[in-house]
């Protein structure tokens, strides 16, 4: 097993916790969060903990850094890894601006170190039953995605909580929720080129907005249609429609207490077939992934091209809800 430090200890790096409890691939050896309170909850369970980044990148038994901090943070976190040699596990979104993911993503191809990511949807099985259905060619050629991720968890957080503040969560809901819409579509469609995009703050005190809705234009002429809210209780939905078929996945819960899902496939001149999936740990099956790619054992499965790409997309549909219209995006 590989052994890594968990940085940061809020909501979700108290969840990473709890799930590599059950890795087959990585040994949790350290903890590391600035907040009192976090390092409490580190100790009553027996983990080692620091209030300093630099004790994990220092210390000679850690391979890998799982990074749950503030999105802002990401990009420099990244490359303080690389120059100390660490494998990288970042979460979601990996930076906010493509030129910082590019920069992230060749330090590490440099170095030879494997970058993970947290956009462990893709790792939910009726997700990866799309995709093959997608990949097998039955599915035809795709058209266009429709996607929902929205929720009301955020409605109790205080005010200064980082996850509500313009720079580590611009356009609302979009490094939220939205994030994740947009890598699952990434993958499926390919490079973006254009997004258009609106937030508005239209039923909560969430001063960065808690309601967006973005059209992504991609390479090979397909759309993805993204909602994703913040004010509303929890939907989950990801449809691809193709000319021969559409795929349709409905989360039945909140992934973070998952009570699985169901999916719909519908081909042309043929019923729909609806078919229902249990929970799964999908959380841990991407860290499994990262702990492989880092043994050595399989490639990564999230391309440093859809790293890039997602974040090329998220930074487009920001620029554009900040300043309207269309806002192209760069090929890398």
């Amino acid at each position: 097993m590989i052994k890594a430090a968990v940085v940061g200890l809020g909501w979700w790096g108290k969840t990473i916790v709890r799930q590599l409890a059950s890795s087959r691939t990585i040994k949790l050896v350290r903890t590391v969060d600035v907040d009192p309170n976090a390092a409490e909850w580190a100790r009553e369970r027996k983990l080692a903990v620091s209030t300093c980044y630099a004790d994990a990148l220092t210390d000679p038994t850690v391979d890998a850094v799982i990074l749950c901090t503030p999105h802002a943070q990401h990009c420099d976190q990244v490359l303080q890894a690389v120059a100390a040699g660490k494998h990288i596990f970042c979460e979601k979104p990996l930076t906010l601006t493509q030129r910082d993911a590019v920069t992230c993503v060749e330090a590490c191809q440099r170095a030879g170190l494997v970058l993970g990511i947290g956009h462990e949807r893709r790792f939910e099985p009726p997700i990866l039953e799309l995709r093959r259905l997608f990949d097998s060619g039955e599915l035809g050629t795709p058209l266009q995605i429709e996607a929902n991720f929205s929720q009301d968890k955020f409605l109790s957080l205080p005010a200064d909580n980082w996850r509500l503040s313009a720079e580590n969560a611009p356009a609302g809901p979009m490094t939220a929720t939205g994030i994740h819409l947009i890598d699952l579509a990434v993958s499926i469609l390919g490079p973006p080129r254009r997004a258009v995009a609106h937030v508005g703050q239209l039923g909560s005190q969430l001063s960065n907005g808690d309601t967006l809705g973005a059209l992504v234009g991609f390479a090979n002429g397909s759309n993805a249609l993204i909602s994703a809210m913040l004010a509303t209780p929890f939907v989950g939905r990801f449809a691809l429609y193709c000319n021969r078929g559409w795929v349709e996945v409905v989360d039945k819960a909140h992934p973070e207490a998952s009570e699985g899902w169901t999916l719909t496939k519908c081909l042309r001149g043929s019923k729909a077939e609806r078919r229902e999936y249990p929970p799964a740990a999908a959380v841990l099956a991407n860290l499994d992934a990262f702990g492989d790619a880092v043994a050595g054992r399989m490639p990564y499965p999230v391309t440093p091209a859809e790293l890039v790409g997602t974040i090329a997309a998220l930074e487009a549909i920001v620029t554009s809800a900040r300043n309207g219209g269309t806002v192209e995006s760069v090929p890398a």
